[in-house]
């Protein structure tokens, strides 16, 4: 494609200016100016990617979505769906929000009176295999008006304390028993924010993750 015409009065262009510097420069330091832009280039990607929202969906047989920003996927654990945490890599963990396959056993009622029930046991599980488990609350919630359950704890990770928050949610479908376990955990040092485990995802990074948590 030709060059478009530049007026006398307006050059010469940048490209002209610099052109007899590269052309002189070795080929160590044209490298270094190449891989030096790319390297740059590539932050520009990722603090873009930081700010805008990505998005999460997961189909079979309970589909659900939800958006989030400023968290980067990982590696679930072990039967989970999915991961997110900040910060990426394997840096001391600040933030973390898994989602996880939950099945309740058969019942007759409503599921919000299942619920209560079905995480005496779930509780005592998590008290097995967390660190310094400390139960600090439990009860009835909402996730984008869904009804739900949640457990409020403590517990030590990495030799640090975690405020947890883990929400058990179904579809709004009469006997629906399989459903998800929302597991979020906010490291006690990762801002002032965050005091108390009920205020995990109530604010911060882990809030637009958790409300805009939908099935289907």
């Amino acid at each position: 494609m030709a060059a478009v015409p530049m007026k006398p009065e307006y050059g010469p262009t940048l490209g002209r200016l610099l052109a007899p510097r590269w052309q002189a420069a070795g080929r160590p330091a044209r490298v270094a100016v190449v891989v030096g832009g790319t390297v740059l280039l590539a932050a520009l990607v990722g603090v873009v990617l930081t700010l805008l929202n990505a998005q999460y969906s997961q189909g079979g047989k309970v589909p659900f979505s939800f958006a989030y920003r400023g968290l980067y996927k990982t590696a679930p654990d072990p039967g989970g769906y999915v991961k997110i945490r900040y910060p990426a890599g394997d840096g001391p963990l600040a933030y973390s929000y898994a989602v996880e396959p939950l099945e309740l056993p058969p019942y007759s009622g409503e599921a919000s009176g299942e619920l209560p029930i079905y995480a005496i046991g779930y509780i005592r599980a998590l008290a097995a295999r967390a660190e310094h488990f400390v139960l600090r609350g439990e009860g009835k919630t909402r996730v984008n008006k869904v009804p739900a359950y949640q457990v409020l704890y403590t517990e030590l990770a990495e030799g640090r304390t975690f405020f947890g928050r883990n929400v058990l949610l179904l579809p709004e479908t009469p006997g629906a028993r399989l459903g998800v376990e929302i597991v979020m955990l906010n490291a006690s040092t990762a801002g002032a924010k965050i005091r108390l485990p009920s205020e995990v995802a109530e604010k911060g990074v882990l809030l637009r993750p958790l409300k805009t948590f939908a099935f289907g």
